[in-house]
């Protein structure tokens, strides 16, 4: 017979100073096979346990004690990217665009209904995902936008240096790359750098 896998629940931290509405959280994440790994009563706590535990996503209160839940958001996301949800009192709109600029992925206004927290824990962990894939594409596009850039340079340089045409300047950067196991980006930086020497 063979094994099923079990895959381990997602972990939550819940950053909330009402202690009823703790328990409502708690109760309606454990029963959404969620687990719980912490709770922080205020903003600084919560920055705390969100280092300290790593969760999987954060139940973050907008207003609590000293720090307040979008600074506590803010400093998070700076330090350890994961998918909040903004939890608000007011139907303010001001408020929760602040929580959302400062990272937050979602939104619950008290009093929280349990069967509205589990739609939107799953909805802000989709965005999450959508975010971060969007960051990775951005942040690849321009590594590939610099590398050309260095190389399209770099091939000038040896063109001319070594009275060759377009072709066979970046056939000899791509064998300097395959000879030495290095990428394009690095024998193009090397090629620059050596120039600089002459100037």
């Amino acid at each position: 017979m063979e094994e099923t896998k079990t895959t381990s629940p997602l972990r939550a931290l819940i950053c909330e100073d009402e202690g009823m509405t703790v328990m409502l959280l708690r109760q309606a994440l454990i029963s959404g096979g969620y687990e719980v790994v912490g709770e922080a009563p205020e903003g600084e706590s919560a920055v705390r346990l969100a280092l300290e535990k790593r969760p999987d996503f954060i139940l973050m209160d907008i207003n609590m004690p000293g720090m307040d839940g979008i600074q506590a958001t803010e400093k998070i996301m700076q330090q350890f990217p994961v998918p909040i949800i903004m939890i608000t009192a007011y139907s303010e709109k001001a408020l929760v665009e602040e929580a959302m600029d400062a990272g937050a992925c979602n939104y619950l206004t008290k009093p929280i209904v349990s069967e509205q927290l589990l739609p939107v824990v799953l909805a802000a962990l989709r965005r999450f995902d959508e975010m971060q894939t969007l960051r990775k594409e951005v942040g690849d596009l321009k590594e590939t936008l610099e590398t050309r850039k260095i190389v399209e340079k770099a091939k000038g340089l040896l063109m001319k240096r070594a009275q060759i045409d377009e072709p066979d300047a970046f056939k000899r950067m791509q064998k300097m790359a395959r000879d030495r196991c290095v990428t394009m980006k690095v024998i193009a930086t090397e090629i620059l750098n050596a120039e600089s020497l002459y100037k």
